[in-house]
Formats: structure tokens, sequence, C-alpha cells
């Protein structure tokens, strides 16, 4: 409010004329997506801006990460042949004033279109890829947005190439081909689209359309899939009470391997011969089961910093472990309410996980609340000592989350579970249109526990105490039992995506190892190892051990007819230099586990472990 001075007060006169504020316009926004030749890999992008407003200067700006990836991508990095022209089509002046900042000379224009290309020959889920197959996009890694006007209605329009059809999860603009409408920036940034010649599965749920979009072909049954995805969204809806969209798409390119979630959509990738064996399916059906159940927890059951988001910096959280971690509990647990993998599957499954947590001196330096904190610069940037000072949000989040939700039942006394912690969040922080904090989500799993839950989230959340999963299992009638397992043989793993051979580790060193072109090299160490304790180093080619030629074949047989305190020599090449390395084994041992019943289980933890596994103990 403009105030006279008292010096320029003057008597008060009728005038006819009164002072108006001039409201604010936004922009108008519509995108045009091209892909004229496929072969380039170049995604060809029209932006138009209307604006009765026009600034001067008009600043657009790209993401430099999306959302459900914790990294700062650069996607402006794969922009090039930019230029700017007013209505009339005449050149209007611009210039980069930071790496993701377009500012153009707008001034007297009330209209203005930038048009760029993308380099997009990169098959992930959170970046783009256009060849003579199909063109998948992530919007966040294509198209700009106007400097502070993330909350207007854009509009994309996309030119297939030849007769490819069009699938994202954004609705049509009426009487307009292949042209869709964002309600605002964070639906369109979440809004991914495939574009091919790709195969369609229709299917209702619950009275609402579903479909798959599929790129590629594969060993996959249309019918099967269809069926075992609805038995997966019905358990789902069981807990939340409704499925908070008018229509899901599941785009899935058979390429590739990994999903990200989204509002009403997911962008999923597999082998295309990954359907079979039944194992491998039903990895599969865990990875759509973590994605779907995203569509609450995260998308709608918003961590505090995650939404509506700065799509210009990390944004920070202490939430990952519940955001991920929860969400991976709950694919395992889905699949099990809807059978489609068994009480014994789900229980050795968790039990091969915590036999992973166990084998990483890093649950001792990182608590799941830093993890998740760090994503930033970590989770994504694994190095070879990641394994002695990093845990995963994932990993560890879906085992405290699991003893959070047995801790709440025992608590209740079955009464309440990690179900109504979820419902709860959904009906006072979700619907009314609020983010829950740390805080928030330890006072709701108390609310529903009866108790103070303080002693478990100070251990297992914010500190790095071994979790003492007996004292919590019990409550349901199970003890976890661990054993020797193959008497410190090495650990032959998957190929890895670069096409070598990877010894996951060798316990009677305490190193992992990897084997490419014929050459075996120390990949990382474990921290208080025989091998940390005694000179070994990342980097190493082993040539020979004991004087015999080192092959994987070859350790793997030596190493398991030895015993804890002998002693080998190895040789090595160590920055291009031949050197012995005297070393006496280690245990030997690496331990697995495996949940059991307890001997004589009371009437309670019958019941408790009866409304879990819909079994008898």
């Amino acid at each position: 409010m403009y105030q006279e001075s008292p010096a320029q007060k003057k008597p008060a006169k009728t005038s006819k004329s009164t002072l108006t504020e001039v409201k604010p316009v936004p922009p108008e926004v519509s995108y045009t997506v091209s892909m004229s030749k496929p072969s380039t890999h170049l995604l060809e992008v029209e932006m138009r801006v209307a604006w009765t407003q026009m600034p001067d200067k008009t600043e657009l700006k790209m993401p430099v990460w999306t959302p459900g990836s914790y990294l700062v991508r650069e996607y402006a990095r794969h922009v090039q042949a930019f230029a700017a022209k007013d209505a009339t089509g005449g050149d209007l002046k611009w210039r980069k004033t930071s790496k993701n900042t377009w500012q153009i000379d707008s001034k007297g224009s009330k209209e203005f279109t930038a048009r760029y290309q993308v380099y997009s020959n990169e098959l992930t889920v959170r970046t783009n890829e256009l060849n003579d197959d199909h063109a998948f996009w992530n919007n966040t890694a294509l198209l700009f947005f106007v400097k502070d006007h993330l909350t207007i209605a854009p509009t994309v329009r996309v030119i297939p190439f030849g007769n490819w059809n069009v699938a994202t999860g954004l609705p049509t603009v009426s009487g307009s081909e292949n042209t869709f409408r964002a309600e605002n920036y964070d639906v369109l940034y979440d809004s991914p689209f495939e574009v091919s010649n790709f195969t369609e599965i229709k299917f209702d749920v619950l009275g609402k359309p579903h479909r798959y979009v599929i790129s590629g072909e594969g060993n996959y049954d249309p019918k099967k899939l269809a069926a075992d995805t609805t038995k997966i969204i019905e358990e789902s809806h069981k807990i939340f009470g409704d499925l908070p969209y008018n229509d899901y798409t599941f785009i899935l390119n058979l390429r590739g391997g990994g999903g990200l979630e989204h509002l009403n959509s997911t962008a999923l990738q597999a082998n295309r011969f990954g359907f079979k064996p039944d194992t491998r399916y039903k990895s599969f059906l865990g990875l759509v089961a973590h994605e779907y159940f995203h569509l609450w927890n995260v998308k709608r059951i918003r961590p505090d910093a995650l939404g509506p988001f700065d799509y210009e910096n990390e944004n920070y959280t202490k939430l990952l472990w519940v955001a991920e971690g929860a969400t991976e509990y709950y694919s395992n647990l889905i699949l099990m309410r809807a059978g489609l993998i068994t009480a014994g599957e789900f229980l050795a499954e968790r039990a091969t996980g915590i036999q992973k947590l166990q084998e990483r001196p890093g649950r001792f330096e990182t608590s799941l609340e830093e993890a998740s904190f760090d994503a930033w610069i970590k989770y994504y940037r694994t190095d070879e000592n990641a394994v002695n000072n990093q845990i995963s949000y994932y990993d560890k989040g879906e085992i405290v989350n699991m003893m959070l939700d047995m801790t709440i039942r025992s608590s209740s006394g079955g009464a309440k579970s990690l179900d109504d912690v979820m419902r709860y969040l959904y009906a006072e922080f979700s619907k009314r249109n609020r983010n829950f904090t740390p805080e928030a989500y330890q006072k709701v799993s108390e609310m529903m526990a009866g108790k103070s839950l303080d002693d478990f989230f100070v251990k297992y959340v914010r500190g790095r105490e071994e979790i003492d999963y007996n004292s919590i299992l019990g409550g349901l009638g199970l003890a976890l039992k661990s054993g020797e397992n193959t008497g410190g043989r090495s650990y032959l793993g998957n190929d890895s995506a670069d096409g070598s051979l990877t010894i996951r580790a060798l316990p009677a060193l305490g190193v992992d190892l990897g084997e490419e072109s014929g050459k075996l090299t120390v990949r990382a160490i474990i921290a208080g190892s025989g091998a940390h304790a005694q000179g070994l180093n990342t980097g190493d080619q082993i040539v020979a051990v004991d004087g015999y030629r080192a092959t994987q074949n070859f350790v793997q047989s030596y190493f398991a007819e030895k015993s804890a305190n002998n002693r080998v020599r190895l040789t090595i090449f160590r920055f291009d230099k031949l050197r012995d390395i005297e070393m006496t084994i280690g245990s030997n041992i690496r331990r697995g586990f495996v949940f059991s019943p307890v001997a004589e289980p009371t009437e309670l933890q019958q019941k408790l472990y009866r409304s879990y596994f819909n079994a008898d103990l």
C-alpha cells in the first residue's frame, strides 16, 4: 500500500480516475515434438510461447534431473541447433546464461517460437531414445519451461515418424490428433511418451481401463501378463480403497532394465526373453508391483521435499528409505498376498536381503536417513569403497520397513499394521495436499503401534546399530537363523553390463573380483578382511596363486580346498609392475540366513503369523 508522508498530505479531492492494479497474466505454452529422421537420434522440438505481458527478456530452462531418480543428470548437454523467431518469422537474439538457461530478447513480441533438437540415444527410464524402432522420451529430458511458470497448463502435439502410434498417460485434447494437455508442469514432466508400432494389451480393473504398451518382441504371455497385473492392482486397491486415476498405462520397452514411477503410468524396461522361466517372470512382476505401488507412495503420499519440485537443484529428503524401501517391501508383500509368490519364496528373498546387508561393513557407517539425504552424491555413483561406507536405502529400507510392520502388528496385538500407516498418510496428508516429514512417519507409526517407537527409529533409522531381528520376528513366531555357506568358495555372479564376468565375492580373502578378457582384477575389498589388512589393492590384477595361473575356475576350486590361516602367495600386476604378496586366508566363511518357526508358538504368535502370511505357523 502507498501512504503519503505528512509533508505530502493534501486535502482530499474527488477524482473520477482510480488506480487499477494490472493482474499478471501467465504465458500460454505449447510444444510440437517431431522425429523426421530417426536414424539421426534427434528429437525435434518447437516451443511456442504466447504472452500478452511478454517481458523484454524471456528465460527458458531445462530440468537438470527427473523425479524418482535422484541425481543431477544435466539434460541440457544434449540440446543443439537452438533458434528463436518472432510471430512473423524474424530471428530473435538469444544467449545462454547458465548451463540450462536460454535467454531470449523478446521485447515487443506477443509470441515467439523456440526450436531446438535433443540428441536421444540412451534408453533408460529417465532419458530419451530415438531410432528406427521407436521413440521414447522423458519430458524432463526434452521440454523447456518458462522461468517461474510451472503451474500453467501446456499442450504437447506429437508428429510421429511414418505410421507410428503415440502413447502417454496425458489426456488428449479434443479434436486435435496426437495432442495432449497437462494441468501443470509437475504432471507434464511426470508423463513419458512411447511412439512406435507398439503392441497394446488392454484390460479393465475395478471399472477402470488399463493397458500395456509394449515396444519390442519377447516371450511374454499377453493374457497371463494382464491377469497377473490385475491381481497386483486389486491387492493394492485393498490397502487404500480407491484407484486415484481415470486410466493407467504401463509403458514397457523390451530392452534394458528398470522402472520409473508416474502419476497414472510407469515406464518399464525388461529383457525381451525375461518372462521365462518362472523365477524371471516373478522378478518382472516384482518390478511391476514396485512401480505401481509408487502411484500412492511417493506420487501422492509425498515425502517433505518431493513435490512441488525444484527442477534445477537437488531436492533433499531423509525419507527415501520410505519412498523406495517401503515401496520395495510392499511390492513383494503384494505379490504374496496376490498368490503370485509363496510365503516361502517371500521369506527366502528377505533372508537373502538380510545376508547382503550383513555382508556390508557400510551398515555401521551410514544410517538410512543419511543414505537417503546423500542419494544425490552417492547412490548412483558408487565406487570400490561403497561396500565399506554405504548402504542402500532400497535394500535396508525394505528390511527396516518389514521390521517396522512386524513391530506394529505385535505391539497392537494384530489390530494394526504398516497398511494402516499408509492409509493414514494417504487420507491425512495426500488428500489434504500435505507432504509428510520424518517426524510424521514416526508419529503415525507410533499411533498404530500404540506405543513409542523412538528406540526403533533412533537405532535403525537415524542410527547405525545392528538390527535385533529375533526380538522383532519373535512376535510373529519366527526366528532368523544363520549358518555357514559353501565353506569359502567364491561366488560366481551374472554377466555384467560391460560384458565382463564378475565373481561377487571371494570370502577367503574378502574381495570382489571381476574377469574380463581373461584378466582377474580386484574390484572391491571388504574393510577388516585379510585382503584389507594385508595390502591387496583395488585394481590389482591377479596373475597367479601359489605359482599357478589364475583363472576364475581355478580360483574357485583352489580356495575351496583351503582352510582358515593357510598361507597363499598372490602374484599380481599393480600399475603394470609385477610383484608377490603373501597372505593369510581368513575365516573362509560366508553366512546365509533362513527364517524358521519358533519351537512352541503362542496363540498370539500363531494369530499374527496367520494374519501376515494367510497360512498357519
